[in-house]
């Protein structure tokens, strides 16, 4: 095979954009852009009674989170049914496909006999080879017709050959008695048509391959290179359910994780380039290669996901992280940020990006800088501002008035502080984190303060330290 490589990604619109789906696309987008080649994208939505329009949205949306974007329009299977109903016929007037009027009791009064007699219950058209004059006027399906002897050898660049008998391979129906195409030959068409060059998807499909092998082969096309990689189990090992957590990409985009992070967590599902966890997409792109996925499932782990994902946060741009931040609350029905919170979190990236493994871990360390003024204590803070420490932190409120407003300036004059006080400024960095965050988890005291600025440092600490039995 030539020319330019093309993959697709082909999900059917009944439900979400599941994980394992997900990483099915991620690996055909890898593998076209690699080679500069095209990525493209087909709605399999044949199955009327399950497919919607809500269904496909919810796809493109997944796919634009992650950022696989797709060459060309998305193709609509359904509305390619006429042209996979002419392949149909076409076989039949070679003579690479025949008519049966076999009935469903027909068929299911065949597989009671063989059972009965201890033979393949694997259905034999009596009208495979029958005269057209003995045909009956009554409807009729397109069968495609089997070699019957020999084998069909899958050569999978990932499960390696794979050897089917023929004698093994069913009659498969191509056109229904009411003229529709069956998904097996809508498939078959529509990857010849598309152009695709490489089929990369789950192992699940597997078994389906050699009977589409058939089909290309009457057809004189160009059997496409496969590549069937394994399922994803979940960190127990059994076959990933709603058990086992999120199960929707989008899900995954709630829960704050960036889509760098997520492209390069599911990469690395199934797939390794030596020793190397964390990578970029360029990296991934150069190393990307189909002899790199095993053959075993892979195994769903949050805590390599998380690990990977403060890693991405901590190297994306500050621009980066904002957009995700917002989208975030988009998604999540968050309130959206004013200007001032986002030109505070802009401020404060620098202390926050390296210790965050999520958006809402990212949020809740930012909280000094994005709630508004007076702030409002948690019990555990509240806790920690003691009439003793409220004390100490009056003290502390005139020397900050005039000093640089340095972080080693402002080291000098917690440390004077606290040793006045006989004590040490680890003692004291509670209840200022209480003062300036109304939070007992924070960044680190000096960075708020550089970051909340001289004039709001000042004042939450004038309204931490009023002591609240003088108030009437």
């Amino acid at each position: 095979m030539s020319g330019p490589v093309v993959t697709r990604f082909a999900p059917s619109p009944t439900g979400f954009l599941h994980i394992g789906g997900a990483r099915t696309a991620l690996f055909n987008w890898i593998f076209a852009k690699r080679h500069g080649g095209k990525f493209l994208l087909r709605i399999e939505d044949t199955d009327r009674a399950r497919s919607t329009p809500e269904a496909t949205d919810a796809i493109l949306r997944g796919l634009d989170w992650l950022g696989l974007d797709h060459d060309g329009e998305a193709i609509s299977q359904f509305e390619r049914a006429d042209r996979h109903a002419q392949v149909a016929r076409d076989l039949l007037k070679k003579g690479a496909a025949y008519k049966c009027f076999s009935t469903q009791d027909d068929i299911a009064a065949f597989r009671d006999a063989a059972r009965a007699e201890g033979r393949s219950t694997m259905f034999q058209s009596p009208w495979r080879d029958a005269p057209s004059d003995t045909h009956p006027d009554r409807p009729y399906v397109i069968r495609l017709r089997t070699p019957g002897e020999g084998t069909t050898i899958i050569r999978d660049k990932v499960q390696g050959d794979v050897t089917i008998r023929n004698d093994q391979l069913d009659d498969m129906v191509l056109l229904r008695s009411d003229g529709t195409p069956v998904y097996m030959l809508a498939v078959v068409v529509d990857d010849h048509d598309m152009g695709v060059t490489h089929v990369i998807r789950g192992d699940d499909h597997l078994n389906n391959a050699a009977r589409q092998m058939t089909l290309y082969t009457a057809m004189g096309w160009d059997i496409p290179v496969w590549a069937h990689i394994p399922l994803i189990h979940g960190p127990d090992g059994k076959k990933l359910s709603k058990r086992h957590g999120a199960l929707g990409v989008e899900e995954y985009q709630a829960m704050g994780y960036p889509a760098s992070g997520m492209r390069n967590y599911l990469a690395r599902l199934g797939w390794s380039h030596g020793d190397d966890e964390f990578f970029t997409d360029e990296q991934a792109r150069e190393w990307f290669d189909l002899s790199g996925i095993g053959k075993s499932p892979a195994r769903l782990d949050f805590k390599k996901l998380e690990n990977l994902s403060g890693q991405h946060i901590a190297q994306l741009s500050d621009a980066a992280v904002l957009h995700d931040v917002q989208e975030f609350l988009h998604v999540t029905e968050q309130a959206a940020l004013i200007d001032a919170q986002i030109s505070g979190l802009h401020k404060a990236l620098y202390c926050l990006k390296d210790r965050a493994k999520t958006y809402p871990e990212l949020i809740e360390k930012a909280h000094f800088i994005l709630t508004l003024d007076p702030i409002e204590m948690d019990a555990k803070a509240a806790k920690a501002l003691t009439p003793v420490f409220r004390s100490i932190l009056r003290t502390l409120t005139p020397q900050l008035q005039n000093v640089s407003w340095t972080k080693e300036a402002l080291e000098v004059i917690m440390n004077r502080v606290a040793a006045d006080h006989d004590t040490k400024f680890g003692k004291l960095a509670g209840p200022l984190r209480a003062a300036l965050a109304g939070r007992s988890v924070t960044p680190s005291v000096f960075d708020m303060m550089l970051v909340l600025g001289q004039d709001r440092t000042l004042l939450r600490l004038d309204e931490a330290t009023v002591d609240k039995t003088d108030e009437s």
